[in-house]
């Protein structure tokens, strides 16, 4: 054979191997990928063959399946369309699923392994009994009343969101974004409409299909204060030391002034009064003196830098996942502490960013005595036949402070619902705590609004814990109506909606 016949066979051979390579590789390892994908059709169609599982809370059906005549045998239907969007999400014919639809989709769709019996069964009964059933821990009369509130609030604000979390078990009891979308026209069986209404949500500048209580941060505000409080009491002061305040204070070009004149206008003010009063000067100079440090490792003591975590199943450690909140650097180009940065970042400005879900955490965690519970969504998981698989485990994810700090804060914070900048919060029968913000951000924009909040009943209980953020509010006084609508969330949490 002459040189050129055996180039060319030893090329073909190469050839060859390579191709049977490739073949196995995607037999071997990429083949369940391609059985599986959203855009392999007969899996699409196969996962029609039977009913998707509800999703539930309370009783009621927030995504449920209506049989059809095409193709695809069952439409899912989200029944509340916006209501409660956000958390579920939508699950459409070629695109990804989104929220719990997503995070529960193998139970959903019935092809878990904790269902394997029931797919064993059907093999010899012929039946397709449907996939799993996930219920959620919300509170629906909490929920529709974040949504109606937020929606109708009395300062026409068109963004912002809501959570309400049970200090003693972390279950989600309200989650609401605003605006929202229906995700009904999304998973419509005619793929190009439901394509056009995504992209129709898509460009929307109000950008609907975000998560605000989840994936965005903003500044808190003033009721990073209470972050300020728990590294002040933890540090040797009580509610009673007196700190240095006054109507203005200048560090390193920073100038803090109060919201109004009358805010402190003394030297001196107690620990508690500042909180009250929401004392600008004082809390600036207060992080001053702790330091960066101690300021700092509080802050991630009740969450902030945490960008692993998920809010849906405790056991899978899975679903919607949680923007980290920030603190930002807090120094000087030679890593040198900014002392002006820290006197901003101390009333919750400069570049101190947080989620909704992480204000309503340390709401919670002060509560709840200390101990910050891991938040959930999936309360159970049922089988098709509603036997169940799964019941939430309430589990502890920090404990950022002791019982005796976190009851000094209790303190304080019912104080400011009491006496203070967060009358609007009050529920007849509950002792409500909190803490208002008043959030600057662009220039010539208005303020947001915060309120990070708790309710006990009148056996001691916790019994809600929320945060509400309102984005560029009108009219001054931008956290009076996250206040307000707090309290009638906790109030439909506590008490039904009664």
């Amino acid at each position: 054979m002459n040189a050129p016949l055996r180039r060319a066979g030893v090329v073909i051979l190469v050839l060859f191997g390579l191709l049977f390579a490739n073949l196995n590789w995607v037999q071997a390892y990429k083949a369940d990928d391609y059985r599986t994908s959203d855009y392999n059709r007969r899996v699409v169609v196969a996962q029609y063959e039977r009913p998707r599982g509800v999703i539930e809370a309370d009783g009621k059906g927030l995504a449920v399946n209506k049989a059809t005549d095409d193709t695809l045998k069952y439409l899912r239907v989200y029944p509340k369309k916006e209501v409660y969007a956000p958390v579920i999400g939508y699950r459409p014919v070629s695109l990804g699923a989104t929220g719990i639809e997503n995070s529960e989709n193998d139970f959903l769709s019935g092809e878990s392994d904790t269902l394997f019996a029931d797919r064993v069964k059907d093999m010899f009964t012929g039946n397709n009994t449907g996939g799993g059933n996930v219920v959620l821990s919300l509170n629906t009369k909490a929920q529709e009343t974040a949504w109606k509130e937020m929606t109708n609030n009395e300062r026409g604000v068109t963004k912002g969101a809501a959570v309400a979390i049970d200090p003693r078990t972390g279950a989600i009891q309200a989650m609401v974004s605003m605006p929202s979308y229906d995700p009904n026209p999304l998973v419509s069986h005619d793929e190009k409409a439901a394509a056009a209404a995504y992209n129709k949500l898509l460009k929307d500048k109000d950008q609907p299909l975000l998560n605000r209580a989840t994936q965005q941060t903003l500044p808190p505000g003033s009721t990073f204060k209470v972050i300020d409080s728990a590294a002040a009491l933890a540090n040797g002061y009580t509610t009673s030391t007196e700190i240095p305040a006054g109507s203005t204070y200048k560090e390193s070009g920073a100038v803090i002034h109060n919201a109004e004149d009358e805010v402190c206008p003394g030297s001196q003010v107690t620990l508690k009064e500042a909180l009250t009063e929401s004392c600008n000067t004082g809390f600036a100079k207060l992080g001053v003196k702790l330091g960066r440090d101690k300021i700092v490792g509080m802050a991630k003591a009740f969450g902030f830098e945490d960008d692993k975590l998920t809010v849906g199943n405790l056991k899978e450690n899975t679903g919607l996942p949680v923007a980290a909140s920030r603190t930002g650097d807090i120094a000087n180009p030679d890593g040198s502490v900014d002392k002006g940065a820290l006197a901003q970042s101390a009333i919750g400005q400069r570049d101190v960013r947080m989620t909704t879900m992480q204000g309503a955490l340390m709401a919670a965690t002060v509560a709840n005595g200390g101990k910050q519970m891991r938040p959930y969504l999936v309360q159970k998981l049922l089988g098709p036949d509603r036997r169940t698989i799964y019941n939430a485990n309430p589990t502890t994810l920090r404990t950022p402070i002791s019982d005796g700090v976190a009851a000094d804060l209790k303190d304080m914070m019912v104080s400011v619902v009491e006496n203070g900048t967060g009358r609007k919060a009050r529920i007849d029968g509950f002792d409500v705590g909190g803490k208002t913000g008043t959030a600057q951000n662009a220039v010539g924009a208005d303020p947001h609004g915060w309120f990070i909040g708790f309710a006990f009943n009148d056996k001691g209980e916790a019994v809600s814990a929320v945060c509400v953020m309102l984005e560029n509010v009108p009219g001054g006084h931008a956290s009076a109506e996250a206040a307000r609508i707090s309290g009638l969330i906790m109030k439909a949490a506590a008490r039904g909606g009664d």
